[in-house]
């Protein structure tokens, strides 16, 4: 009996080894998603739905890596989620917003499914291209896009500045640094993706 308490206490016992062991793995397969081989890189940053974001982004002409990088921010390239806020879709989008966007777009109202991966592209990547036409840095756009346009406004009128210099909400800001590094991503990661798609 007190041999066995004896191998329990010791630093290294046989049952913490194997979840030392489980660990070092699960942080190697990490590492290598997140900076290793092209190919685990491609497992952690998917891309899918190139065409639809193609053409919506010669539409809008914007960056369509940058598109692709929302969309796997705000959804995982999801088309079927919907947010406790409501947002739905890829591209997250809220139900108003869609309205007064689709209604620019010549999109009927009957036609509107933010489901629907062409449509809830098309949209989110022109409301995109609007607060990017809007705002004088894509940072603040973005911030725009995650934490809206409304609350970007007041927070550049309180630092009495054109483009926004810190986002006041934690997750306005982790979301823009990944968005932004996303989109570097998926342009080394899928370099001729979107010419591809066109």
């Amino acid at each position: 009996m007190r041999s066995r308490r004896a191998s329990r206490d010791r630093v290294l016992a046989p049952h913490r080894a194997w979840l030392l062991a489980v660990l070092a793995v699960l942080a190697l397969v990490a590492a290598a998603a997140a900076r290793g081989p092209v190919w685990a890189q491609r497992l952690y940053h998917p891309l899918r739905y190139e065409a639809e974001i193609a053409r919506a982004a010669d539409a809008n002409r914007i960056d369509p890596y940058l598109v692709a990088a929302v969309i796997n921010a705000e959804s995982g390239f999801d088309p079927d989620l919907v947010s406790r806020a409501g947002a739905v879709g890829l591209m997250q989008v809220m139900p108003a917003t869609a309205k007064e966007v689709a209604a620019s777009l010549g999109i009927p109202a009957d036609r509107l499914d933010l489901k629907d991966p062409a449509v809830n592209v098309a949209i989110g990547t022109r409301h995109l291209a609007d607060l990017l036409a809007r705002y004088e840095d894509t940072a603040t756009a973005l911030a725009a896009y995650n934490a809206g346009a409304g609350t970007v406004g007041r927070w550049m009128a309180e630092e009495g500045t054109e483009t926004l210099t810190k986002a006041r909400y934690p997750e306005t800001a982790a979301y823009v640094e990944r968005v932004l590094d996303e989109r570097d991503r998926y342009a080394r990661l899928y370099p001729d993706a979107f010419a591809e798609a066109r």
